[in-house]
């Protein structure tokens, strides 16, 4: 199993950063963190200082994912296979590092758009996360944050940016025609024991926001349904109700954030293995829910 990495972080430009504020704290039940010193809104699900930072500016989109090396050893490792792989790792300057609070920083740009950070040394609080929300609190320890889907119709070049370069492996994929002559493929990749940390759909055309959304999961059954009657008696657009995968097995719903992108709320994910051997093919997103819900 590959333990190089975990998501660290991931950053949004938006054109209002205060909006997300009601939604990340009292829908997600995410803990505000200090703002950066460029003026960046900052969220956390355990002890990291920031795991969401959301910066103002036109992109309406995810402006880079921060991925934690393991140490400086994985740091070179994943650098010199992101060279080998023709995607050159650029250091970054000491404003960035100190604005992700970081100990060391390299950037490259990914085939789908979205600026990569590769660090070490994520700030930490030592201080165990009280989310009132979050009664049981995220599974984050060694695994991230959470994961990351993103469509693109750079699919086959970003399959191999994930894999030949950041050292990704697959986990399975789900392909199947959503409509007449439409086909959906999804495939899902791990680098440590959490089933996906980025998910890539291959998609027909250029998209206006390539971040489909983003999933952070809770250790306790309950609060995904605490979140979702959160979610609906805020209004919110519920995209997906409560479901359950078919591949990774997550109990989750989704809901659309103010800027329009979703966030996934989800328990009881599979855990990748040494011994992973399910690498396969699915014909379905869910077994059963996840229907779009609609409001009387």
């Amino acid at each position: 199993m590959i333990n190089e990495l975990e998501i660290g972080y991931i950053g949004i430009e938006v054109a209002d950063p205060a909006a997300s504020t009601d939604f990340f704290g009292q829908v997600i039940g995410l803990v505000a963190g200090q703002p950066t010193d460029r003026g960046a809104l900052t969220w956390t699900n355990d002890d990291a200082v920031h795991r969401v930072l959301i910066e103002q500016g036109p992109a309406n989109d995810a402006a880079y994912v921060g991925f934690v090396a393991a140490g400086d050893d994985a740091f070179a490792s994943i650098g010199a296979r992101l060279a080998d792989a023709g995607f050159e790792l650029t250091p970054g300057t000491d404003e960035e590092t100190a604005t992700r609070r970081v100990d060391r920083l390299g950037h490259v740009g990914s085939p789908w758009g979205t600026r990569i950070e590769v660090v070490t040394g994520l700030e930490r609080t030592g201080t165990e996360l009280k989310a009132p929300l979050v009664q049981g609190g995220f599974l984050t320890d060694g695994v991230g944050f959470g994961h990351v889907v993103f469509g693109t119709t750079a699919f086959d070049e970003a399959d191999r940016f994930l894999t030949d370069g950041l050292g990704l492996a697959q986990s399975d994929w789900i392909e199947f025609e959503i409509a007449e002559g439409i086909e959906l493929e999804v495939r899902f990749y791990h680098c440590n024991p959490r089933h996906h940390t980025v998910a890539l759909a291959r998609t027909p055309f250029e998209l206006p926001q390539l971040l489909h959304h983003i999933m952070f999961e809770t250790n306790d059954r309950d609060d995904v349904g605490r979140a979702f009657d959160r979610a609906w008696n805020a209004g919110l657009p519920i995209a997906n109700g409560l479901g359950r995968h078919d591949n990774d097995g997550m109990f989750s719903f989704y809901v659309e954030s103010p800027d329009g992108y979703q966030v996934e709320v989800g328990y009881g994910a599979r855990t990748i293995t040494d011994d992973w051997s399910e690498n396969r093919r699915y014909s379905r997103i869910s077994s059963w829910g996840h229907q779009p819900v609609s409001r009387p």
